[in-house]
């Protein structure tokens, strides 16, 4: 069974499921003072709206909100219907605590009670 619906209507629905993940999305990548929203991120890159997207290369900065995600280096993009795809060589996720110089126990207390 087939079902065809007006080319207005299909425009409207791409329009709003474009819309959703605008709102949903909060990763963004971050190059010297601009920052741009991601539409979709995956192992080997992401992509972002064609429309708003810069042709970018080099080092940029990946982040979830305020969270730092990952420091990363794009060496290819093509656009594809509306998403520009941006390409990883490599990228790496960022530490969220200082590098220590031995070995933690895994059960180690979360803190330490006095006596009363």
């Amino acid at each position: 069974m087939n079902d065809f619906l007006p080319e207005a209507v299909l425009k409207g629905l791409e329009e709003a499921r474009r819309a959703a993940e605008r709102r949903s999305s909060r990763l963004c990548v971050h190059v010297g003072d601009s920052v741009f929203r991601i539409r979709r991120l995956w192992d080997g890159g992401f992509s972002m709206d064609a429309g708003d997207a810069p042709k970018l290369r080099g080092h940029v900065q990946i982040y979830d909100g305020p969270r730092h995600l990952y420091q990363a280096l794009v060496v290819t993009s093509y656009e594809e219907r509306d998403e520009r795809v941006f390409e990883f060589k490599w990228h790496t996720p960022v530490a969220d605590g200082p590098a220590v110089d031995f070995e933690r126990e895994r059960e180690a207390p979360a803190g330490l009670l006095s006596q009363m």
